[in-house]
């Protein structure tokens, strides 16, 4: 049994290295240096993070949600929904193609 979904996004959601850049790092007075730093990982990653070029790891959203006070879940659901959105347009006429299947009435 499926349930529809018929709602698409028309617009790319929020990267969550954006997210840290435009809502964390400036209400916590964080640099790149410092946040690579308190979350025990180098420069470079951090960078790559917030520049867009890397994805939220799950230890990654765990060392984040352990430093934010939030969940790791709010990391990981923000990265999901980017990850989604970007496969859903690269692959948009893919996926089209395929046809839906119904279940029998009455099978078990």
């Amino acid at each position: 049994m499926s349930i529809l979904n018929i709602k698409r996004r028309k617009i790319k959601p929020t990267h969550p290295g954006e997210m840290l850049r435009k809502d964390f790092m400036s209400e916590y007075g964080l640099t790149v240096t410092k946040l690579a730093e308190v979350l025990g990982v180098s420069r470079q990653t951090m960078n790559e993070l917030l520049r867009e070029r890397r994805s939220i790891s799950p230890i990654m959203a765990l060392r984040l949600s352990r430093l934010f006070g939030n969940t790791p879940e709010f990391w990981l659901n923000a990265q999901r929904a980017v990850d989604l959105w970007e496969a859903e347009q690269s692959y948009k006429k893919e996926i089209e193609n395929i046809q839906p299947i119904h279940a029998i009435a009455g099978a078990h």
